[in-house]
């Protein structure tokens, strides 16, 4: 019997393109989801908070991929094209509306944007564990991006917090 040899670095390496493609999948999904809610909302000043966010979860996006490709690792159109769908899938909640929007849409929409932010600091904070062993990783980058998930994050709560008081009961 013959044991398999395999290196060690060379399966760290394909779990980390793994890794980075499901995180391009949910950044897939959040880009459409902040994009369509920087639409869907009709009071200004959080339209433009929104559409700040949406930007900026956009080029987080673009960031992640520009790291993917600093190190080599494919995009997977399959994982980025599942967290589209999934973000069409999530219009379709049982919100006792038919025709229009409850507020509900916006408070559980600003919840599953809030999960999506916290995920992609995490990512971050990964990547900022492991820069030592990959040169082509920006410790610098890295921290900006981490820096402003939890700008984004912060802006989330608040945004929850005010829709919370507009979409629920307070007695």
């Amino acid at each position: 019997m013959t044991a398999c040899l395999r290196d060690p670095r060379s399966d760290r390496l394909s779990l980390l393109g793994v890794y980075l493609n499901d995180h391009l999948a949910g950044a897939t999904l959040g880009t459409e989801l902040a994009r369509r809610m920087a639409k869907a909302e009709r009071h200004a000043a959080t339209a433009q908070e929104l559409r700040r966010l949406a930007a900026e979860i956009a080029e987080d996006r673009a960031s992640l991929l520009d790291i993917m490709r600093a190190l080599g690792v494919r995009p997977r159109r399959y994982k980025a094209g599942a967290g589209w769908l999934a973000e069409k899938a999530g219009r379709l909640k049982g919100n006792r509306q038919l025709v229009r929007r409850s507020p509900l849409s916006s408070l559980l929409e600003l919840e599953m944007l809030r999960i999506g932010v916290e995920g992609k600091a995490l990512g971050w904070r990964a990547l900022r564990e492991v820069a030592d062993g990959h040169e082509r990783l920006d410790k610098r980058r890295l921290d900006g991006l981490l820096d402003r998930a939890r700008d984004q994050g912060a802006t989330l709560e608040r945004l929850h917090l005010q829709r919370v008081a507009h979409a629920l009961p307070a007695s």
